[in-house]
């Protein structure tokens, strides 16, 4: 019987993104699905080469270029410091490689895309692509998460893909009209992407929630250890973005509730103010060691879209805060706006200069958080399930 090949990000050294991976494999398992993660080892440096030809040729604004100068840099400074960082930042990049070889059941390896694309229809009886922001405008220019190497004999599926912004340039625009109208299913992570959709392709797709949140806390301890890695009472810090108010927000928490500050440091970039903020500084993690550090934090502070997830799934007291201003073309805001209106949770989002006190006060329903979810989980697997059938159409009516 033929598998169901899956597009994913698998080999991204990003808590989240491993993640949510994991998760799309995972539910495809709980459906009885048999799956396989499409391994792009031999095609790499293709999809690579059409992004760097992409950055180069566009026009960025000046926010996405000091964010690709940013990486640049970050990626030059891991090879070449002999400093505490570099050293560091390989012991995280082990853990990463050691979770994916250990947790991603990866398909043989393909030489090109063409050699992908001529392979499917033997293989594959479906094609998905997978969560997180696969259409971003460098990853339509690489042409691998657009499925167009898929024949149309083939089923194709978009499993809560995003677009990671609101809008596109008009280069991206031209390719995503062509895409969007190829791929049979799609369902999308956020609503600025259904509405995308909606502008390009004239299609009114649903909005799926992300495969982490296809399962509730108790349904991850399959890859945690039920020991807590810190055994006393902790913030957990887990921040992307390099913004000192919200470490500075953490370290007031830290002084009102006596609880010290774990964090995970220097992870997109080397960070200065990542620096002198926190009492524990962790690299020796994997994903799975990730999901335990939430899971026994007494608050966590984040500006990331998935860290926000798993704190909801295990009933954290958690803040979150905005990673970029609204108006730049990098905001990824619309996620977890998205993402708090599924969930029903209002007053979460921190800027980093609010009063502590008020702030401890604050809980969430769980409870009905939890209803919430449910609702969302089940229309997830209906329009999964419908897309694999293929029998009809999974646009809205």
């Amino acid at each position: 019987m033929k598998k169901v090949g899956i597009v994913s990000c698998y080999f991204q050294h990003n808590y989240g993104s491993m993640l949510q991976a994991y998760a799309t494999q995972k539910a495809l398992d709980k459906l009885g699905i048999e799956n396989e993660t499409i391994n792009i080892e031999g095609f790499n440096g293709e999809i690579k080469k059409a992004k760097i030809k992409y950055f180069i040729k566009a026009s960025l604004t000046s926010d996405i270029l000091l964010s690709k100068l940013g990486m640049a840099k970050n990626v030059l400074r891991k090879k070449f410091s002999k400093n505490e960082y570099g050293e560091l930042s390989k012991i995280r990049a082990k853990k990463f490689d050691d979770f994916a070889a250990n947790n991603f059941r990866l398909s043989q390896k393909y030489s090109s895309k063409k050699e992908l694309g001529d392979s499917c229809k033997d293989n594959y009886s479906a094609v998905l692509v997978g969560s997180d922001q696969l259409w971003l405008p460098g990853n339509i220019a690489a042409d691998y998460y657009a499925l167009n190497f898929v024949p149309k004999t083939v089923n194709s599926i978009a499993y809560s893909t995003s677009f990671g912004q609101s809008s596109l340039p008009k280069d991206s625009e031209k390719k995503a009209k062509v895409f969007l109208r190829k791929i049979k299913h799609i369902g999308v992570r956020e609503e600025s992407g259904q509405k995308l959709v909606k502008k390009l392709a004239h299609r009114d797709v649903p909005v799926v929630c992300d495969p982490t949140l296809l399962f509730d806390g108790d349904e991850w301890m399959d890859i945690q250890q039920e020991e807590a890695i810190v055994k006393e009472p902790y913030i957990f810090c887990y921040f992307l973005g390099n913004n000192p108010p919200h470490r500075e927000f953490a370290k007031r928490l830290r002084a009102a509730t006596g609880c010290k500050i774990v964090a995970l440091t220097h992870l997109d970039e080397f960070v200065k103010c990542d620096e002198d903020y926190a009492d524990e500084k962790k690299y020796d993690v994997d994903p799975a060691d990730f999901l335990n550090l939430v899971r026994n934090a007494s608050y966590v502070c984040t500006d990331s879209f998935h860290c926000s997830v798993f704190s909801i799934l295990y009933k954290k007291d958690f803040f979150t805060f905005r990673r970029y201003a609204r108006q730049t073309k990098q905001s990824t805001n619309s996620r977890l706006d998205t993402l708090f209106k599924l969930a029903g949770i209002t007053g979460k989002v921190k800027n980093g200069d609010e009063n502590i006190n008020e702030c401890i006060k604050e809980k969430v329903d769980y409870e009905e958080v939890y209803k919430n979810l449910e609702k969302i989980r089940k229309e997830s697997y209906d329009y999964l399930e419908k897309a694999l059938e293929d029998k009809e159409s999974t646009d809205l009516k």
